[in-house]
């Protein structure tokens, strides 16, 4: 019997909530109960003072939340999922259920590691419809803040990032090879924290570890606008530019711009810490060369 799109909906969403579940459930008790503790060095004092650590870090940079797609140079603590439906060339259609998200987390001063939760994914295409499904490759993710100012101080930020993707995917989902991706992000915002606008930007390439000329080395740009004023408001536009170098012949040389209008709402108090946002994108390429008619894109997070 052929598979449904129901099907694969609900194995991904099953998946979904039991990891944000797993990845809070682990972290917050760790933090909450050595916070109550009487001990105060070593590793339970490092607990003890976790969330402390976290508010001090947050309060240091400005206090925008992360656009749909552009990686934000802010450092985060939350678990984040992200849901794609992109329609593809030539019938082609892509079911995304994690994008590659996960668990983040502040560990130290200026510091961010993100950790992956194992992104199910679907693929239909004229030849095989609904038959490709299966986990993509898993992915950590380092951030480094080197410059930081809250909107009373000067309301910019300035980040590195390391991101590894190691090919642990289905076949259908898999590069094979191990993929580093250094980025460069900045941020500047004009106003204060109750109305503003800011600009977030990022510059990375994808640098597999061989078979460059069958996978390729994107270089991507991309550029959020961000408006907010709103309390829980946060309207956007994006921009995202592709130059891809060596790789197929299909995309190698070649560049695409899309743009993404969105919407974030948040953030909204669950308990006790823990906020709550979603956000909503709609993205299209503009230029004649492309790799997809348009994607819709779904964000769900849980700052804590």
């Amino acid at each position: 019997m052929r598979k449904t799109s129901l099907y694969g909906w609900h194995i991904a969403a099953l998946w979904t909530v039991r990891s944000i579940f797993l990845a809070i459930g682990l972290t917050w008790p760790a933090a909450d109960a050595l916070s109550a503790s009487d001990q105060h060095n070593g590793v339970s004092g490092y607990f003890r003072n976790w969330f402390a650590l976290v508010d001090e870090e947050r309060e240091e940079q400005p206090n925008w939340v992360a656009p749909i797609v552009t990686a934000t140079p802010r450092l985060e603590e939350q678990v984040r999922e992200d849901f794609i439906w992109q329609k593809g060339l030539n019938g082609r259609y892509l079911t995304n259920y994690g994008a590659q998200k996960g668990l983040e987390l502040i560990p130290t001063e200026n510091t961010e590691v993100i950790i992956g939760i194992p992104t199910y994914q679907v693929l239909r295409t004229p030849q095989k419809p609904f038959e490709e499904v299966g986990l993509a490759d898993m992915n950590f993710l380092l951030k480094y803040r080197f410059l930081a100012a809250n909107e009373e101080r000067g309301n910019y930020i300035l980040t590195g990032f390391l991101g590894m993707t190691i090919p642990t995917g289905a076949n259908a989902f898999t590069t094979h090879q191990v993929v580093y991706t250094p980025t460069l992000a900045a941020g500047k915002g004009w106003g204060m924290r109750a109305v503003g606008f800011d600009i977030q930007s990022t510059v990375s390439a994808s640098m597999p570890d061989g078979h460059e000329k069958a996978i390729g080395i994107p270089i991507v740009w991309n550029t959020a606008l961000q408006l907010y004023g709103f309390t829980y408001f946060w309207p956007e536009f994006e921009f995202h530019y592709t130059h891809w170098i060596d790789g197929p012949i299909t995309t190698k040389g070649k560049n695409q711009l899309a743009v993404t209008p969105g919407l974030v709402l948040g953030r909204f108090p669950i308990w006790d810490r823990v906020r709550a946002l979603v956000g909503l994108g709609y993205q299209t390429p503009i230029t004649s060369f492309r790799t997809q008619d348009h994607t819709w894109l779904l964000t769900i997070r849980f700052p804590f």
